[in-house]
């Protein structure tokens, strides 16, 4: 086996370069008639009168509805907007439409905009009739004599605003008064849409008076059902998301629970990492391991408490502090580790609103913990147009704090025939690692549930062996040995390998991530197979530790570790090794990053992209071995509509998995230049301006020898003549530096 190594170098980094952006429609977009025009004028002269009638806001929400999935540079520029300034930022929620996958993003803006925005219609609509007949294709667009000569202050309208709107009529199908009724029944987190106004000045202005403990942010807050349906009856077009506060756990299956007669003891703690556990209460009284948990109760006292209320943390953590001592065909070489539980919630119904305050809490007061098991979870599904409420509090602690949560994918119940059910919060959580459950042959698990997330994101990211029927999972309960089965039973085991990559090897959470989601892959791109990646995610992690942080003979597998601060990071400069005039390598790269997300952007949900590019240097720029080039500057346009550009290249997605396809007859690459050299880029996009102080990532690059020679002393050689620093992740080194630096040193 071969070691992984850590390359440590100077990556480059360069702004973008300013570029004149000139938009226009595809080459065989339909004209643009002054029809069109007139008819979306008339929408927003009818959202004007009902907005000037309306008086808890002072402003308009509009709903903006596009042909398609939608790419930042093809939303409205020209309509709805300020002189000076830019659309993205009225912005305030996007979704999918019910009937068809396409976007609908919704806007508050000024009634003088809106006003604005009908003057200008009718200008263009008139110039349209005088010059062009009543209809403008791309064609006129592209004749730049014809369309530099026009008189526009003849018509009112300036030449940039009279292109930027007839593009933004090609994409825009109409406007409408958003309406997300909440339709539900029992209490609720209400997120309501962001405006000028304090969220608890409009809300008394309803006749709802909002306690201060019932509030999450600025914009989101629970509510019970007489207040929700007076908000539907007097401002429905606030409500932006809604998701009922008290759920039902998702279960799992129970085979049996008792003492097998079998005596397991364990060694007192010493220097072990710390995990952190979140769940139901944990029992120290009647369990051979209450040595190793540091428990702390969360639960109000006035909350009554029963035997059943501690199984399932207990069993949880007894799998994470000793899981292989009692499952020896599970061993993964990871060794024990403490745990600091907090029960958060007792067995069946919980609150969701009450776990995410405390969650926020928990993490905010143990700063020392970086690695968190959360193998709680509801059975109602998560919506396909928002983040839920616990996944988004996740997502923003993960975001502020160098932390990382490993959350169970959840379970469908057995009485249960909707054999499609998706995943329950908090399994949408898109900066934690989610894990869902195979068997022992690696299929996925009968209880199995399924993503996307945001009918886009990969979730779950991977799975883990959590059992299934006649194959189960050994925890210690309060009464002793338990047979169990879920994703619950899963997510631990993942927990243990990222806490080891973590603390014990001292990897970063990126690179750490990056590695867990790289060692599921494989050579069998899952990922890309639409019937099993909602099952299964990348694929099933590996057992054994040593899967993870060694690699096969014939591969060579290198990480990075660095945060993009401009909209290019990169080098040119790595040598792969050359046999016989050719690079005899295929090629795969994983990329990981926690962005900054945005619970009101609903399905737009990431504020930040990072893109990678890999593969051989050619005249100075990567050919990317997935053949990527949505930000190519190779001089030439590289048009790709979202959808495709988002199912092609996961674009928005934090993992972007890439990668050379394995075939059976592999042929070795061309070098393209003398020296051979390969190069790595990481490209950023933001969406609403928001980039922040860099976002740090980690990338796990693999080549296979398609002869299967191995050349990793070749290529670190390479690699330390170009300057690269070369370390190799040594477990048995690590583990020595591990213990020294636990050491007590006592001075005389």
């Amino acid at each position: 086996m071969n070691d992984i190594l850590l390359l440590k170098g100077t990556l480059q980094r360069r702004p973008h370069a300013p570029a004149v952006v000139i938009r226009n429609m595809p080459k065989n977009a339909p004209a643009i008639t002054s029809k069109n025009l007139l008819f979306l004028a008339k929408q927003l002269q009818d959202l004007s009168s009902y907005w000037a009638r309306q008086s808890l806001i002072k402003g308009c929400l509009i709903d903006v509805c596009y042909i398609d999935v939608i790419a930042k540079s093809n939303r409205i520029s020209g309509l709805l907007s300020a002189t000076g300034g830019s659309t993205n930022d009225s912005v305030v929620g996007a979704r999918f439409a019910k009937e068809i996958h396409k976007h609908i993003i919704t806007h508050y803006v000024s009634e003088s905009i809106v006003e604005s925005t009908v003057k200008n219609l009718n200008a263009c609509i008139k110039l349209l009739d005088k010059e062009f007949n009543g209809s403008i294709s791309q064609d006129d667009l592209d004749n730049s004599v014809r369309m530099r000569d026009l008189k526009y202050e003849q018509y009112g309208i300036g030449k940039t605003r009279f292109r930027n709107i007839i593009v933004d009529i090609y994409y825009v199908e109409g406007f409408k008064i958003p309406d997300n009724a909440a339709n539900i029944t029992d209490r609720s987190i209400i997120t309501i849409y962001r405006t000028n106004a304090k969220l608890d000045v409009l809300m008394k202005s309803i006749g709802i008076n909002v306690q201060p403990d019932y509030v999450l942010s600025d914009t989101t807050l629970l509510l019970y059902p007489e207040e929700i349906k007076l908000l539907e009856q007097k401002a429905p077009y606030l409500i932006a998301m809604a998701t009922e506060d008290i759920s039902q756990l998702s279960s799992d299956n129970v085979v049996s629970s008792g003492n097998d007669g079998t005596i397991i003891t364990i060694p007192a703690p010493t220097n072990e990492p710390t995990i952190g556990v979140i769940d139901t209460l944990f029992d120290g009284k009647n369990v051979y391991f209450s040595e190793w948990v540091d428990f702390r109760n969360m639960i109000d006292s006035e909350i009554p408490v029963g035997p059943e209320d501690y199984v399932h943390g207990t069993a949880i953590s007894s799998l994470i502090v000793d899981g292989p001592s009692f499952n020896p065909d599970l061993e993964d070489g990871c060794g024990r580790f403490r745990v600091r539980h907090f029960g958060v919630t007792t067995l069946g119904k919980y609150s969701a609103f009450s776990i995410m305050r405390k969650v926020r809490e928990i993490v905010a007061a143990n700063p020392d913990i970086k690695v968190w098991n959360l193998s709680l979870g509801s059975d109602i599904e998560i919506n396909l147009n928002f983040i839920s409420p616990e996944a988004a509090i996740l997502d923003e602690i993960q975001y502020e704090n160098d932390v990382i949560f490993v959350v169970a994918g959840t379970n469908r119940r057995e009485n249960d025939k909707n054999l499609d059910k998706r995943i329950g919060s908090p399994a949408d959580s898109i900066n934690s690692i989610v894990v869902n459950s195979v068997n022992s042959l690696g299929q996925p698990a009968t209880y199995t549930r399924k993503g996307l997330v945001l009918s886009f994101f990969n979730k779950p990211d991977v799975s883990s062996y959590g059992g299934d029927t006649n194959d189960y999972i050994r925890v210690c309960t309060p009464t002793g040995e338990g047979l169990r089965t879920g994703t619950s039973f899963a997510a631990p085991w993942v927990t243990r390998k990222v806490a080891y990559l973590i603390e014990v090897l001292g990897l970063s959470r990126e690179v750490a991530k990056a590695m867990i989601v790289d060692s599921a892959t494989g050579w069998d791109s899952i990922a890309n197979n639409s019937k099993l990646a909602p099952l299964v995610g990348h694929g099933v992690v590996p057992r054994r530790i040593e899967d993870v942080v060694q690699t096969a003979d014939d591969e060579i597998k290198f990480i990075f570790n660095d945060v993009s601060e401009n909209w290019d990071t990169y080098t040119y400069h790595l040598p792969v090794p050359i046999h016989k005039g050719a690079h005899p390598f295929i090629a795969k790269a994983t990329l990981c990053y926690f962005p900054s997300c945005s619970v009101n952007q609903g399905v737009d949900y990431t504020d930040t992209e990072l893109d990678i590019y890999f593969g051989r240097m050619k005249d100075g720029k990567i050919q990317s071995i997935n053949e990527n080039k949505q930000s190519s500057d190779d001089g030439e346009r590289h048009y790709m509509y979202e959808g495709n550009a988002r199912k092609l290249h996961r674009k928005w997605d934090n993992i972007k998995h890439i990668r050379k396809p394995l075939k059976a007859r592999a042929s070795a690459l061309k070098v393209y230049s003398n020296d051979g050299l390969w190069g790595l880029s990481i490209k950023s996009k933001v969406r609403l301006g928001k980039r922040g102080e860099g976002i740090k990532f980690g990338i796990v690059v693999t080549l296979k020898e398609i002869k299967g020679v191995n050349r990793i002393n070749d290529f670190i050689h390479r690699c330390e003549l170009r300057g690269w620093l070369v370390n190799r992740v040594n477990v048995g080194n690590r583990i020595d530096i591990f213990n020294k630096a636990q050491e007590t040193i006592v001075f005389e």
